[in-house]
């Protein structure tokens, strides 16, 4: 009950004859650079996630002239 080799023939046949050879050409051009865009995309993110995060100091972020104390309210 399945589809037969003839079938498949004329079942492409039909869709040569719907949309044109150039047509399906440009539809297979892009399906190809979606895909190969996903793999790129996936390696990447592979790629991210395998670097660790870079560690940040407190000596870097902390300028002393713009330091707040918190303990400000109690001292006065």
């Amino acid at each position: 009950m399945g589809l037969s080799t003839t079938h498949l023939i004329i079942f492409l046949v039909i869709i040569v004859l719907i949309f044109g050879t150039k047509k399906l050409k440009n539809i297979g051009a892009d399906l190809g650079s979606a895909v190969k865009g996903f793999k790129d995309g996936m390696k990447d993110g592979d790629a991210q996630a395998q670097t660790p995060p870079q560690q940040v100091t407190t000596e870097k972020l902390a300028d002393p002239a713009r330091t707040v104390d918190v303990d400000a309210k109690n001292k006065v």
